[in-house]
């Protein structure tokens, strides 16, 4: 079996296999003074050295020093370079006293100042040390986040045609015409409304490319025309009530993303109950979350509608938008009807 190491391991020990061939190299061009022992002396002191940074490193992970804001870290940073520093250096010189090998230095120094001196080194290697691990996590990090914001751009214009196409399709404008036709005799102002609305709806769709977010006020205005066209087919088998909390009106969300979820409900839910059905949409804000709800008739069965693009591009979307720190989920009630929730932070 072929081992791999990781690309940590991988510099840690190429780092600790450099330091000891400088210092081996300084030794052999510069040293005026030989060292009986120096070969068993660095090698021990670079091995503790490995051993230090990895505790040190896992300190660091273990703290989440990494997430904290910058002077945070800062501070952090230099308390784990110290503290693992004087380790380093007490472990060190009690290895050597250990094993009989002595520092031999002129003139003569107390242990004391030993532990002092070789804990001054030790800091400056440690903190080395930090630098580089810390420069490379924000790089990666930097270098994450703009790989998430391409995908998030090229998903967002992956969404854009297929919205568009949900929209644009024969069944969509078959129906919204006939509703249409069926009013321009009967009640021509209904009808020109009804035309503005899904004009309305179709210009939403076309913008859903350049924006990320935008404000729920303008996101429900787009969902009350497309629930004003589904009325007229409907007529009074669809009952639609909004609770909206008016603190959450000017809060940014992804566009059409209530309106996937309306549409869904609609076409999964409303539709296939003869008698017709009920489309609940509230939004409030609670435990510093902004939570959306919509809520219809129906029964959500999670074989046929998980693998399905709306709900599948919208957990996709909330991922990718707020990396983690949005959900969505959708669940049966009691009641015979259907709960989606979407749950984002407010900033």
């Amino acid at each position: 079996m072929k081992l791999k190491l990781s690309k940590y391991w991988v510099f840690q020990l190429a780092g600790w296999s450099l330091n000891f061939a400088i210092w081996t190299f300084f030794y052999l061009t510069l040293s005026v003074k030989k060292i009986d022992a120096y070969y068993e002396m660095t090698t021990i002191s670079i091995l503790i050295g490995l051993l230090s940074s990895h505790w040190m490193r896992l300190t660091i992970k273990q703290f989440q020093v990494l997430s904290k804001p910058m002077q945070q870290q800062i501070f952090y940073f230099l308390m784990a370079t110290f503290l693992f520093a004087f380790l380093y250096a007490s472990v060190e010189l009690s290895t050597y006293n250990l094993l009989g090998l002595a520092i031999e230095t002129t003139p003569k120094i107390s242990t004391f100042n030993q532990l002092i001196r070789t804990f001054i080194n030790n800091s400056i290697f440690l903190f080395i040390w930090n630098l580089i691990y810390s420069a490379y996590h924000y790089i990666e990090r930097n270098r994450k986040q703009e790989l998430q914001t391409l995908k998030l751009q090229n998903m967002v214009k992956e969404l854009e045609l297929k919205t568009i196409k949900s929209h644009i399709n024969p069944h969509f404008i078959f129906n919204a015409l006939n509703s249409i036709r069926a009013l321009v005799d009967e009640n021509p102002q209904r009808a020109r409304t009804a035309i503005t609305e899904i004009s309305n709806i179709l210009r939403s769709s076309m913008a859903a490319e350049k924006l990320e977010t935008v404000a729920l006020e303008r996101e429900l205005a787009i969902v009350k025309d497309y629930l004003a066209l589904e009325k007229i087919r409907f007529e009074e088998r669809l009952m639609i009530s909004f609770e909206i909390d008016e603190t959450t009106l000017q809060l940014p969300i992804p566009p059409m993303m209530i309106q996937t979820l309306v549409e869904n409900a609609i076409k999964h839910g409303v539709s296939k109950n003869l008698g017709g059905g009920i489309i609940k949409i509230s939004s409030t804000i609670e435990n510093q979350q902004h939570q959306i709800t919509v809520i219809n008739s129906g029964f959500f069965n999670a074989k046929e509608n998980t693998e399905g693009f709306g709900l599948r591009s919208t957990q996709d979307r909330l991922n990718l938008l707020y990396q983690g720190k949005a959900s969505f989920s959708i669940r049966n009630l009691d009641n015979g009807m259907v709960e989606s929730k979407i749950w984002v932070p407010v900033n």
